[in-house]
């Protein structure tokens, strides 16, 4: 999510989510910290969307929940994903629909849009005029120069740009680190017929729910091969549901069926399309992998997980292989064949775009800082003033004044978590204690404390759960309970709320220093 302000007006592009980790357990989603504009709603002019991916349109129901009438636009499959995603918020929202060489007018915002190519179809890159100056922004793209849907990335566009003067170039660097340039999308078509060709029973593939361009790919492989089609979890339904409305899947009839019928058919001539490529606990492929899915794997099947490792997800995908290697299936990724490239440029489309565009500022995005830093260097290569290219955490404001970007400060940009229906009631502390209960366990001290003396009216009760030690280990930290209530006594301390936390803190020291490990320690005080 960036917003660019210009005389009073905020003009947003893109407001996705994150998707959480390991270290997040029980959250949904992530979203941006919309705090630094919440005051300032009424002055945005629109929200443009570049493409349809959740990490680009997640937030946006969150953000039209606080002003409903916020403009967005887009092209025409993005809009009708998120004009989906909103229906089941029960947002009606302001959609404008614009193509590639369309240019419309917001506040002192002058938007034109260009086509890029990326894993998703319609694709845009923005440019912004204002009277500050011209920022070309790209959003995800690449430089297929054989894709699928016969889109490429308008080069010619940036070009013009280049000639007019982009006073600020911000380029997509997920993909900086690597050399050359990415694979045409056409270069999977072989490796999939394999599949399709080879496969003894049932074939069982895995996709991003967004991923247009590769369904199709799985849909014409299965028609070729006499096989019917079943896509199977919501999302997936869903998200092609509205491509093939909009023609942009193109299915041969009868070629897609409801499960029910295809369950009816031999294993021989069914494909199923699902998600769960990333290993996600709740998607159906890994709820197949753990049988509990009502898909059950059986040997002889394949199972084509067409998609990339987003980072940080290697142990799940992992944990999801191994689950349906048991079962009997062959497990095809792309770890062993050639069934997915990346949506992203690399490094020789980069350099290309800077050689092209010749920008007076860079500021590198989307991208872990590894990535920003080696987009830089791409773009210092290519002969840009290092002191005119910008690396920009989140949160950090950049001015674009007279020609000149320059970093100028910093607003609040932390981590929304959105917890089933509760957005930002998580915290980091919060989440710290899920994770201390999850490897460490959980101890109640239950105290009975006379409110005369301040002394134990019985012994404490330690009630555990998690804790690899049982409750009679616990007896030893009955002196520790003593001591400080004594100390407490002396102090003047009775009131309830305060001997908890004294207590708290001193079994949990106690336990660190006998066990070398930290629970959570709550501790209930009941006044004799």
């Amino acid at each position: 999510m960036t917003v660019f302000e210009h005389r009073g007006k905020l003009l947003i592009v893109d407001c996705g989510v994150l998707f959480p980790e390991e270290h997040q357990p029980g959250i949904d989603v992530i979203l941006p910290d919309f705090s630094w504009i919440r005051e300032r709603l009424d002055a945005v002019v629109a929200v443009v969307l570049t493409h349809g991916h959740e990490d680009h349109i997640g937030g946006v129901p969150y953000l039209l929940r606080e002003r409903p009438d916020i403009p967005v636009i887009g092209s025409r499959l993005t809009l009708a994903l998120i004009d989906a995603k909103l229906k089941e918020h029960r947002i009606r929202p302001k959609l404008q629909h614009v193509e590639e060489g369309d240019r419309v007018t917001r506040g002192p915002f002058d938007l034109e849009f260009l086509a890029v190519n990326h894993s998703i179809p319609d694709g845009l890159a923005v440019a912004i005029r204002t009277s500050a100056g011209l920022v070309l922004h790209t959003g995800d793209f690449k430089m297929d120069q054989f894709p699928l849907d016969n889109r490429i990335t308008d080069l010619r566009a940036f070009a013009r740009l280049g000639e007019e003067g982009v006073d600020l170039f911000m380029v997509d660097s997920t993909n900086a680190e690597v050399p050359g340039f990415t694979m045409s999308e056409r270069e999977l078509t072989p490796a999939i017929e394999t599949v399709f060709r080879t496969a003894p029973r049932r074939v069982i593939v895995s996709s991003f729910a967004s991923h247009v361009h590769r369904i199709q790919q799985i849909l014409d492989a299965a028609h070729a091969h006499g096989r019917k089609v079943a896509f199977v979890g919501r999302s997936m339904v869903r998200n092609m549901g509205v491509a093939r409305e909009l023609g942009y899947l193109r299915i041969p009839e009868s070629l897609v069926v409801p499960f029910e019928q295809l369950e009816r058919m031999g294993p021989t001539k069914a494909a199923i399309v699902c998600t769960g490529s990333q290993g996600e606990p709740l998607a159906a492929l890994s709820r197949m992998a753990n049988r509990e899915h009502k898909i059950r794997i059986q040997p002889g099947d394949t199972v084509l997980m067409a998609s990339s490792v987003i980072p940080g997800n290697e142990n799940a995908i992992s944990g999801v292989i191994n689950g349906l290697t048991r079962w009997g299936a062959k497990v095809v990724h792309k770890g062993n064949a050639k069934v997915h490239v990346s949506g992203h440029a690399s490094a020789g489309e980069l350099v290309y775009c800077y050689n092209i565009v010749r920008p007076a500022n860079v500021m590198p995005v989307h991208g872990e800082w590894r990535h920003l830093q080696a987009n830089a260097d791409l773009a210092v290569k290519t002969g840009i003033d290092p002191k005119h290219v910008v690396i920009a955490e989140d949160g950090v404001v950049v001015d674009l004044v007279r020609g000149r970007a320059k970093i100028t400060g910093k607003v609040p940009a932390g981590n929304v978590y959105v917890d089933a229906q509760t957005v930002g009631g998580a915290t980091e502390a919060s989440l710290k204690d899920r994770r201390t209960l999850a490897e460490e366990g959980v101890v109640t001290v239950l105290a009975i404390v006379d409110a005369d003396s301040g002394e134990l009216a019985e012994p404490p009760e330690f009630l555990i759960r998690g804790f690899v030690h049982d409750q009679e280990a616990f007896e030893a930290a009955v002196p520790v309970v003593e001591k400080t209530l004594a100390h407490a006594a002396r102090e003047g301390i009775g009131e309830a709320h305060q001997l908890e936390q004294m207590i708290t803190h001193e079994v949990g020291r106690w336990a660190h220093k006998k066990f070398r490990r930290s629970p959570l320690i709550i501790t209930i005080v009941v006044d004799a």
